[in-house]
């Protein structure tokens, strides 16, 4: 059987764990999103008691690997009854991941903005939540495109992890077929191709939305 046809017939299964991976990553990334947000202006702001909290995690989600939370997740838990499907422990662990690293992001984007806007957001009465949403949000934001950026593709990619708890996305696909068949070569060929479709489309896009960002163009 010629490696052609190999391919061909391993177009389906790989179709599934495509939609799959598309689909876990978008949760993930727009979870880590909100997350990122929310903890990185109690960061800002100081909040008290919560913004103790954030930094906590922070230093513990960017410290121990995806891994190791997964299978916290999908084998701890269920030890103190609580026991989670392997979708939703991948999409926990991912937003647990990718929330502090885009807090980090956000955090450095919202110290980008000038401080002499904000004390003349503070002299004409703004209050904290008003500084947030009219001064700090939309330029920290701005700032933080880059690193955005660089966080979805990275979480994308950490997706292939996943197939350590049996979720049917790409690479596990992939491995699953190479057990089954015994043809790596193929298999593997068909993985990147795949990644390749998704990432690098993703990767243009995202760098066109950093050069407008960083020169200003929006709304010209």
């Amino acid at each position: 059987m010629s490696s052609w046809t190999i391919i061909q017939q391993s177009l389906p299964m790989f179709e599934k764990g495509f939609v799959l991976t598309l689909w876990l990553s978008l949760i993930g990334i727009v979870g880590s999103i909100i997350v990122g947000l929310i903890v990185s202006l109690l960061q800002y702001f100081k909040v008290p008691i919560l913004h103790q909290i954030a930094s906590i995690y922070v230093e513990v989600s960017r410290n121990t690997p995806l891994l190791i939370q997964l299978f916290f997740l999908y084998y701890a838990f269920p030890v103190i009854g609580i026991k989670l499907g392997a979708e939703l422990c991948g999409i926990i662990g991912l937003i647990f991941l990718g929330g502090s690293y885009m807090a980090e992001g956000f955090t450095g984007g919202f110290n980008g903005v000038s401080k002499g806007q904000l004390e003349s957001g503070k002299a004409i009465g703004l209050s904290g939540f008003q500084l947030a949403r009219y001064i700090v949000f939309p330029q920290g934001f701005s700032l933080s495109v880059p690193a955005m950026a660089a966080n979805i593709i990275f979480l994308i990619k950490e997706t292939s992890i996943f197939t350590v708890i049996a979720i049917p996305e790409l690479t596990n696909t992939a491995l699953d077929l190479i057990g089954m068949y015994y043809r790596s070569n193929e298999y593997l060929f068909v993985l990147v191709v795949a990644y390749a479709i998704i990432l690098i489309p993703l990767s243009i896009i995202l760098t066109l939305l950093e050069k407008r960002v960083r020169y200003g163009s929006f709304g010209n």
